[in-house]
């Protein structure tokens, strides 16, 4: 069964943190890497995607922009984080088209809740 909610976040704390609170509140996450995501939100039944602006790939901001500009990934919602001073990455996460970006304290405090919504 295809997972609702990817996970593109390599920082192995807020990982442990997604993946800890998605199984405390019965959401399954799946953790992928980024060059896989259009093909696998194209393909399965994907609600949305939990994206650290800060990923090691370097590529955060363009998988947004090019999710939401492609015909068949424009509705999988992207909820991005991000420290609270990255003022100009957050800008550039909105103009690509990222449906919520939150700082990283923001995102580990709604994260049952946010988890549930997205999970739809």
């Amino acid at each position: 069964m295809p997972v609702p909610i990817l996970t593109v976040v390599d920082d192995l704390i807020f990982l442990s943190k997604i993946q800890q609170t998605a199984q405390q509140v019965g959401v399954p996450v799946e953790v992928i890497d980024p060059a896989k995501v259009e093909e696998h939100s194209r393909k399965f039944l994907v609600h949305a995607i939990i994206l650290d602006l800060n990923h090691r790939s370097g590529r955060a901001v363009e998988l947004a922009r090019a999710l939401k500009t492609n015909p068949d990934t424009r509705q999988v919602q992207v909820v991005a984080f991000l420290s609270h001073v990255q003022t100009d990455l957050a800008a550039a996460a909105r103009a690509a088209g990222c449906d919520m970006i939150l700082a990283r304290s923001a995102f580990t405090q709604q994260l049952p809740q946010l988890l549930l919504k997205l999970a739809g």
